[in-house]
C-alpha cells in the first residue's frame, strides 16, 4: 500500500480525462500505451481503482472524484492503510466487514448504485440487484458436446479452479485466461451463464430436418454456435449491423468448426436493406438478440452505467419493435422466434413481449427472466414464441 497515495493520483486525472466516449478498458489501454512510466502493477491497480470508483460513482457529484476514489478503496479492499487512515480513521477499524455493511457506514444508499429502478422488470429483485453492482461477475464457459472430460482435464491439468454449474457450464474467476489451455470456440465457448440459459430454450423447439436458422443480431455468435449444437444439421445465416462484428464472427465459426452458414452486413430496421440481402427467405427459427441497453450487464462494465442516458431506453424499445416487425415477415408458418435481451429494463423486455403478441400470429411458449444476482453472472430476458 506504500504507492497508494501515487495511483490514486493518477487515478483521479484519468478519471478527469474519460468522457465515457469508448469502452474503459480500451480508453485505459491507450492511456498506458502513450504512457511509459507505469508497469504492470502499476497499470492493474490504477485500473482497479478507476472500475471501483466507477461501481459507487453515481452516489458522488461530478467534482466529488477523490472522494469516491477512497470510499472505494474502503469498500473494495480489507487491508488497512494510510490513504483510510487519514480520510476516515473508523473506516480502518471496520474495513473487513461485509462490502454490504461498510457500503452503510460509508454513507451509501444502495438504492443510488443504479438510479434507474422505476424502469426494471417487475421480476427484478432490485436490493439484490442494485447490491450486485459491486461486484465483478464470473467468467462462464459452455462446454461443447463431447468435450466434458477434455475440458475438465485441460483445467485440472492447469491448476485452473472451476465451478461446475451445470453439465456443460463451468463458472471460472474473471480474468482467468484460457486461451494457452482450451481451443477456445472448439472445445468450449465462452458465454455467460444467462445467455446459455436463454439459449437452453432451443429444448422446447422442434425443427425439421435441415431447419434454417437466422442469428439476425449475432454479434459475437455465442447463439449460433449454441444453436450448431442443438441442431448439427442446420443452415446456418447470421447477420448483423457491424461489418467488423461479421468479420469476427466468421473466425469464431470457423474456430467451432460450423462449415455451412451464410453472413450478411445490414440495418434491420431498414426494411428495404434487409430485402436486398435476405430477399424471400422463409426460416423455421429466428433468434433476436437484440440491441439494446446492456443494462444487465453493467456489473461487468460499470462505465457504462455512470454514462448511460435514460432516454436511450425508449431509443432502443422504438429499434427493438422495428427489428421484430422486420425479421417476422421472414419466419416460416409453424417457426419460433427467440427474442432475448441483456437488459433488464420493462420496456425492452416485457412490453417488447406485448407489442409481438399484439401485432402478430405469434403464441408466447416461454418468457423468463433471468437475473444474474445469485450466481455473479450478467441479468438476461429471454422469450420463446411459436407461430400458429
Amino acid at each position: 500500500m506504500q504507492y497508494l497515495h501515487s495511483y490514486l493520483s493518477s487515478a483521479k486525472k484519468i478519471l478527469e480525462i474519460y468522457k465515457g466516449e469508448i469502452p474503459f478498458n480500451l480508453f485505459i489501454k491507450n492511456y498506458f500505451s502513450s504512457e511509459k512510466k507505469f508497469g504492470s502493477r502499476d497499470r492493474k491497480l490504477i485500473t482497479s481503482l478507476c472500475f471501483n470508483y466507477f461501481r459507487i460513482a453515481n452516489s458522488f457529484a461530478k467534482n466529488e472524484i477523490e472522494k469516491g476514489l477512497i470510499t472505494g478503496i474502503y469498500l473494495f479492499t480489507n487491508i488497512p492503510n494510510e490513504v483510510i487512515n487519514n480520510y476516515n480513521k473508523e473506516w480502518n477499524d471496520t474495513i473487513n466487514l461485509p462490502i454490504v455493511q461498510k457500503v452503510a457506514l460509508a454513507g451509501i444508499s444502495t438504492n443510488n448504485l443504479f438510479p434507474y429502478n422505476h424502469e426494471l422488470s417487475s421480476e427484478i429483485d432490485s436490493d439484490k440487484f442494485n447490491c450486485s453492482m459491486l461486484q465483478q461477475p464470473d467468467l462462464f464457459i459452455r462446454i461443447r458436446p463431447g468435450k466434458d472430460c477434455l475440458v475438465k482435464q485441460k483445467l485440472k491439468d492447469s491448476n485452473i479452479k472451476y465451478k461446475e454449474v451445470s453439465d456443460n457450464c463451468l463458472a471460472l474467476t474473471n480474468g482467468t485466461k484460457l486461451n494457452d489451455i482450451l481451443d477456445i470456440n472448439k472445445d468450449a465457448v465462452i458465454q455467460d451463464l444467462n445467455s446459455q440459459n436463454a439459449g437452453n430454450l432451443f429444448r422446447f423447439i422442434q425443427l425439421p430436418a435441415k431447419p434454417k436458422i437466422w442469428d439476425c443480431c449475432a454479434a459475437s455468435g455465442g447463439k449460433s454456435i449454441m444453436a450448431s449444437d442443438y441442431f448439427p444439421d442446420n443452415l446456418l445465416t447470421t447477420s448483423d449491423i457491424r461489418t467488423s462484428i461479421i468479420q469476427n464472427l466468421k473466425a469464431r465459426l470457423n474456430e467451432a468448426g460450423v462449415k455451412h452458414y451464410n453472413t450478411f452486413v445490414a440495418d434491420l430496421t431498414n426494411l428495404n436493406e434487409l430485402s436486398a440481402h435476405i430477399g424471400g427467405q422463409k426460416f423455421d427459427l429466428i433468434i433476436c438478440d437484440a440491441p439494446c441497453s446492456g443494462s444487465g450487464t453493467w456489473s461487468r462494465t460499470p462505465e457504462q452505467l455512470l454514462y448511460f442516458n435514460e432516454l436511450e431506453i425508449s431509443k432502443y424499445n422504438k429499434i427493438q419493435k422495428k427489428i421484430v416487425q422486420n425479421t417476422l415477415i421472414h419466419l416460416k408458418q409453424g417457426g419460433y422466434l427467440l427474442y432475448i435481451t441483456c437488459s433488464v429494463f420493462k420496456k425492452e423486455n416485457e412490453e417488447i413481449t406485448s407489442f409481438i403478441l399484439e401485432n402478430s400470429n405469434l403464441r408466447l411458449m416461454n418468457q423468463q427472466l433471468l437475473p444474474g444476482y445469485n450466481d455473479k453472472a450478467d441479468s438476461m430476458y429471454a422469450a420463446l414464441f411459436a407461430s400458429h
